[in-house]
């Protein structure tokens, strides 16, 4: 018992070792991996990031032009961003905020066309 005390009396005294989160966030470190952005003006519907995706979190459906993600299945590894043939996704450095439900990332883009470009012979002078 005299062994603990001084353990409690230095525990009653100091302020406490924990934050109340998430009333009391802390700032996010450096170089910190968070949560998954994707710009989908951007975005071709390649999906190189569903493939590459460890946790398999996220799904491309190129002929409706959809892109969905598992927020609650992603490990926040940064490989699909790191892959992105595009450059449509990226990491914030923030956490992502508590929820009370699951809810799913659904994204709808357009899938842009390229221009075919002809294979005729350009106007020749004729000599």
């Amino acid at each position: 018992m005299f062994t603990m005390t001084p353990t409690i009396m230095r525990n009653l005294l100091n302020p406490p070792a924990t934050r109340r989160y998430p009333t009391v966030v802390r700032p996010p470190f450096e170089n910190a991996r968070g949560e998954i952005v994707n710009d989908i003006q951007i975005c071709t519907f390649c999906g190189v990031c569903a493939v590459k995706c460890p946790s398999q979190c996220i799904t491309v459906d190129k002929k409706s032009a959809t892109w969905t993600c598992n927020p609650f299945a992603c490990v926040y590894c940064g490989v699909c961003a790191e892959s992105c043939l595009s450059g449509s996704l990226h990491q914030k450095n923030d956490y992502r905020k508590p929820v009370r439900e699951k809810t799913m990332i659904v994204l709808q883009g357009e899938i842009i066309k390229k221009e075919v470009k002809s294979h005729e012979p350009a106007d020749v002078p004729q000599e």
